[in-house]
């Protein structure tokens, strides 16, 4: 079964074998061999308006996803994603369980209209789970980050909150 929790300083050693993971690193914007230190840093200087969540499995800390919401003024009915599964628990609902938790929280209790990420174009299976949560894609990076000694691209995707009408875009 898949608890679904935020997270606490506590959990910086488990969080940093989840992002030691080769394909986690590699399908996120992390370094290999992450610190714990780094992770404890990370859990105790965070802002109070970012969200955090764990996914346990069976008592092992298998994913994490957050929501960091914007801090400019104009931009605060925005929030960025972001999140890792370790390897041996893809494809196992974890991405699914700590997004679905992660947009309760943005769509009930943030009063958040927009929801948006960057995927590496050739993560099939986080945009597949994107897609399935409503994100769309709105453009492509080109170049975006440097992986493993290559240049690649990455998608912005967003969802709005599936409540609120489109707002019309002006001014073009």
């Amino acid at each position: 079964m898949i608890y679904i929790r935020r997270a606490e300083p506590n959990d910086a050693a488990q969080i940093q074998r989840v992002y030691a993971s080769t394909n986690t690193y590699a399908g996120t914007l992390q370094l290999p061999h992450p610190s714990v230190e780094m992770w404890q840093e990370r859990l105790t200087q965070r802002s109070p308006d970012d969200i955090l969540l764990v996914a346990v499995y069976d008592g092992v800390l298998v994913g994490t996803a957050g929501l960091h919401v914007e801090g400019k003024a104009r931009r605060r009915h925005a929030a960025s994603v972001g999140m890792g599964v370790a390897d041996s628990f893809s494809g196992r609902g974890i991405g699914t369980a700590l997004l679905a938790e992660l947009l309760g929280l943005a769509d009930n209790w943030m009063n958040l209209l927009r929801t948006e990420l960057t995927v590496f174009t050739d993560n099939a299976h986080a945009i597949h789970l994107y897609n399935k949560f409503g994100f769309e894609v709105e453009g492509t990076y080109r170049a975006y980050a440097l992986r493993n000694g290559a240049y690649v691209d990455a998608h912005a995707m967003a969802r709005l909150h599936p409540k609120q009408p489109r707002i019309p875009v002006t001014g073009r």
